[in-house]
């Protein structure tokens, strides 16, 4: 099944990525995914550049999960990443055995690609359009099974800017289908007389969770996996405000050594 286009927003995202590779998933964490690509476990970074550009196609043509995958699958092979190999951690030493290239590890390639791209070019939408649509609205996808908790947030409508999206902005997990509307005011005002939808946010639930990779504790709202609790697009907002306090900073610095 294909995802649908992708929007010049996501894709423009998408490519503005560098790259950082890991061995684990949780070495490059949350807000880090917004601004560089990774796959778990591809080290060679001439590998990861060509991954990436795959992807990069991919997003743009909208192709499916079989086109990707039938391109991708002979790179891999070719390359020497795929089936169970030993592979050293490089931050433990350990050598074991581990899972590179696979049918799965393509599809998980391409699904958190394509669904996060998409978030984070809609977030940038929702921002250059919220005066005329300024409520958004959370609907579950297409999935045979979906979270419980996930199910609870169906319908709930709040402002773009209401922090509840800092941490809710799909997707919220590995395999998430859930996805967000933006809704014009009078609309809303419509929803809301329904009593069809929650306007206010709901009370969130906490729980810790220890990233064993670097011993950071995290704390996490319930319902949302670890990695997950963050907005793609503010991810990258963020990254982009600090280059830019870094960069003023360095130049302050340098007018302060001409002085």
């Amino acid at each position: 099944m294909a995802e649908a286009l992708v929007p010049k927003e996501a894709l423009a995202w998408f490519k503005s990525k560098g790259i950082k590779p890991g061995f684990d998933y949780r070495d490059v964490w949350k807000e880090e995914q917004a601004n560089a690509f990774t796959v778990a476990k591809m080290l060679n970074a001439d590998l990861l550049v060509d991954v990436q550009q795959l992807v990069a196609e991919a997003v743009e043509r909208g192709q499916t999960f079989e086109q990707f995958r039938d391109v991708l699958k002979p790179l891999l092979v070719k390359s020497g990443w795929w089936g169970v190999q030993e592979m050293q951690d490089p931050l433990t030493d350990e050598t074991r055995l581990v899972q590179l290239g696979s049918e799965g590890r393509i599809k998980t390639i391409y699904t958190t690609n394509m669904r996060t791209a998409r978030s984070a070019g809609q977030w940038e939408r929702i921002q250059r359009t919220k005066r005329t649509l300024p409520y958004l609205l959370y609907q579950l996808g297409p999935s045979k099974q979906h979270r419980l908790d996930h199910v609870k947030w169906k319908d709930i409508l709040l402002p773009a800017d209401d922090p509840w999206w800092d941490t809710h902005m799909t997707p919220n997990g590995w395999g998430c289908n859930c996805w967000i509307r933006q809704v014009s005011q009078y609309e809303a005002d419509k929803l809301i007389a329904s009593g069809k939808v929650t306007t206010t946010a709901p009370e969130t639930k906490y729980r810790q969770w220890v990233n064993r990779r670097t011993g950071e504790v995290e704390v996490l709202p319930e319902g949302i996996e670890p990695g997950w609790n963050y907005n793609p697009g503010k991810g990258r907002e963020n990254k982009l405000a600090e280059d830019l306090a870094a960069k003023e900073a360095r130049m302050r610095q340098t007018l302060s050594n001409e002085l």
